[in-house]
């Protein structure tokens, strides 16, 4: 079995041609993708859908109105998104953190480096990692591959992956192994999620898996 970049574009070729382009992530503009980044937290990407469109329905879909919004309002709005009360503070403290680096001109985020950006994402209420780097990839392009609980389970089952278990190193595993290309790391997460939900899932569906022949665990469930 080849190693290394190879192996996980060998993966990525095999999902790519199993599934086709996901086009992820759907959003008007940077701030509607970040809104998105935030909401879809511990729910499905169909509520999230929900919630935006009452957004944007309401006029909230900017940096200024966002932080201003009256609480119960903001909640009210995004309740289809789940943890709306929690949701809605993120939304805010994101907004505000918008307004003080570029005055919520979200095309203006590019013109910051990314390290202090992931920082300064970092430092919102309510943004970890996972959050942050989908808000550097999707909403302004940046070179960070997303790691989630559904690519620990299916990269542990190929047999792949770093020894501890942190967030850290499992995007260092990434981000070492494949060329920096955003599009790339965009298609790549989008897939594994696809893959995760209809094939790898806790008890996985391994007969006619496009992986099959590259995973140690799939060949021990047949």
């Amino acid at each position: 079995m080849v190693e290394g970049r190879s192996q996980l574009l060998t993966i990525y070729e095999r999902l790519m041609e199993a599934y086709g382009p996901q086009g992820w992530w759907p959003g008007n503009g940077p701030l509607e993708v970040m809104v998105g980044a935030i909401l879809t937290q511990a729910t499905n990407w169909r509520n999230v859908e929900r919630a935006i469109a009452r957004l944007r329905q309401a006029g909230m879909l900017s940096a200024e109105v966002l932080a201003l919004a009256p609480r119960e309002v903001l909640e009210e709005l995004v309740r289809p998104a789940g943890y709306y009360r929690a949701k809605a503070e993120r939304l805010q403290s994101l907004a505000r953190m918008l307004l003080e680096c570029c005055q919520g001109e979200t095309e203006r985020l590019k013109e910051l480096p990314p390290q202090a950006l992931r920082e300064m994402l970092l430092r919102v209420r309510g943004i970890g990692p996972e959050t942050a780097d989908s808000i550097l990839l999707y909403a302004l392009g940046h070179p960070y591959f997303v790691v989630d609980a559904y690519t620990k389970r299916l990269f542990r089952r190929l047999g792949l992956g770093p020894r501890g278990n942190s967030y850290h190193e499992w995007q260092r595993f990434f981000m070492e192994s494949l060329p920096p290309n955003a599009d790339l790391f965009n298609e790549y997460h989008a897939l594994i999620v696809r893959h995760s939900k209809e094939r790898c899932r806790g008890r996985p569906r391994c007969p006619g898996c496009p992986l099959l022949d590259l995973c140690p665990t799939g060949m021990g469930w047949t």
